[in-house]
């Protein structure tokens, strides 16, 4: 093998694993889209969940 095939395979190597890093990087920021989502969502149900306790106090208070 010829210092030709081997910078050749070096290259080749190089720019697979640049494509491999780039594939990695948008997996990485689509779960992390994903995670953001699912905070909101998280966020939004315990909002809910406080204030449906909370009517569920006042309305325990009331008939007491």
């Amino acid at each position: 093998m010829g210092v030709t095939d081997k910078v050749w395979g070096a290259l080749t190597s190089m720019i697979k694993l640049e494509d491999k890093v780039n594939r990695q990087a948008e997996a990485m920021k689509s779960q992390q889209q994903k995670i953001e989502d699912l905070t909101g969502r998280v966020i939004r149900l315990e909002a809910q969940l406080e204030l449906l306790t909370g009517a569920a106090l006042v309305r325990r208070l009331k008939n007491d």
